[in-house]
């Protein structure tokens, strides 16, 4: 049944995203905050189908109540579910991301359309100018900046270096660093058909000051308590399949 829920899940995901592209440019001439909120309908449906054909659900814990002001949010990253079921849990925010990613047909061109703080990865030193400029544009509208510091979709279990740009970010802007950590990689692997049964965990830490810090230190605190976080989560979810 996996297979054929996988399946059926998929050709729904891709039918409506056929018909929601061309309704989602009515979007470009509102407000970002508007913007973001009025894409993230696609997000919402693809979580609900998710529900409804492979019964895959989610749930969250919050540490603290998020800041008032946008903030950072640093993220865990093990699968595409985090970069869809976000829309759906956190305010509106930009993903830093590749910009290879917007060139993709119909996924990538509405992916711009949420006006994400795209980098070229490739240039150094030039990347991280890149997060820090567009990042700050971002926090002014009232947009939260997503960053997955890994880089890349990790599996369970395991654990990528940190890259630098989100802690510089939080520390020319001074604004609040919250981490996320969960478990989508052990229902919705990287690079992964099949969408197994269960429940994801996701918990939201307590915002992370970034006073008289600087970006090495703000990237180790949050790295911490995601480490610490995930390796719960991960004993939790063990406990409950013996």
């Amino acid at each position: 049944m996996i297979y054929l829920r996988s399946t059926i899940f998929l050709a729904g995901q891709v039918l409506f995203t056929l018909v929601f592209f061309p309704l989602s440019l009515i979007s470009i001439g509102m407000p970002p905050l508007r913007r973001s909120r009025f894409i993230a309908i696609w997000a919402r449906f693809v979580i609900w189908w998710l529900r409804q054909t492979c019964n895959l659900t989610f749930r969250v814990e919050y540490e603290a109540p998020l800041p008032e002001s946008a903030g950072i949010f640093l993220s865990k990253h093990q699968s595409a579910w985090e970069t869809i079921a976000f829309q759906c849990i956190l305010p509106p925010h930009a993903w830093v991301l590749k910009r290879e990613l917007l060139w993709i047909p119909v996924f990538g061109w509405g992916l711009a359309l949420t006006r994400p703080v795209a980098i070229d990865r490739d240039s150094g030193r030039k990347s991280l100018e890149q997060v820090v400029e567009q990042g700050r544009k971002k926090l002014a509208e009232g947009r939260w900046v997503l960053v997955f510091p890994e880089g890349t979709r990790m599996p369970p279990g395991e654990h990528g270096r940190f890259n630098v740009g989100a802690g510089l970010l939080a520390q020319k802007t001074s604004a609040d660093v919250v981490p996320i950590a969960h478990n989508a990689g052990s229902c919705w692997p990287k690079r992964g058909f099949l969408k197994k049964s269960g429940s994801i965990s996701v918990v939201i830490g307590k915002s992370i000051s970034t006073d008289g810090k600087n970006a090495r230190q703000i990237n180790q605190q949050a790295e911490a308590w995601i480490q610490k976080t995930m390796h719960r989560i991960e004993n939790d979810l063990n406990k409950n399949s013996g």
